[in-house]
């Protein structure tokens, strides 16, 4: 107990940072932010424009080259020809800079974009806090589904089940 009353001595200074820190994650139904960004080869994408149509993954890992989020890309990596086939357009996001994002893909032969949040503007955009891991689905511009704590061996295949249960529920 002593221990909880000390940390909120030692918090308690920093509760006004509190809402700058913490953004609110994107609710279902809203359009994909007006964001640019740079891709792993130095190009700016403009994301609203690019995945106005079909479905779009953005996700949202804390580090290259780490094996959360090495899992994380080789899952997605490894679904890639069934992603495909659904035509869905994949944006792995991290504060990595280009170098690191290019190199991260080039060593496990990612077959998507990578982007490069130094700033964390994409993150701030999606209310994604920096070094976290998320995922968001859209579906002609829209947001259908967020995983806020996303996967990582499991991301492709989580993506994958509610793509499957949208178009199932689409078709009836």
């Amino acid at each position: 107990m002593k221990n909880c009353k000390l940390c909120a001595l030692i918090l308690a200074p920093l509760s006004f940072l509190a809402p700058s820190l913490i953004a609110k994650p994107l609710e279902l139904g809203h359009k994909i932010p007006s964001i640019t960004a740079s891709d792993d080869q130095g190009q700016a994408i403009e994301l609203q424009q690019r995945l106005a149509y079909g479905f779009a993954l953005i996700y949202f890992y804390p580090k290259s080259f780490t094996g959360g989020c090495t899992a994380q890309a080789c899952s997605l990596r490894d679904a890639w020809e069934e992603l495909a086939e659904l035509g869905v357009i994949v944006y792995g996001v991290s504060s990595d800079p280009v170098a690191t994002q290019a190199a991260f893909k080039d060593k496990h032969n990612l077959p998507f974009d990578l982007l490069a949040d130094t700033d964390n503007a994409v993150g701030k955009a999606f209310g994604a806090p920096a070094f976290s891991r998320q995922a968001y689905l859209f579906k002609d511009g829209v947001l259908v589904w967020r995983d806020l704590r996303a996967s990582t061996r499991n991301q492709a295949e989580d993506v994958l089940k509610v793509i499957s249960s949208l178009v199932s529920r689409q078709a009836n």
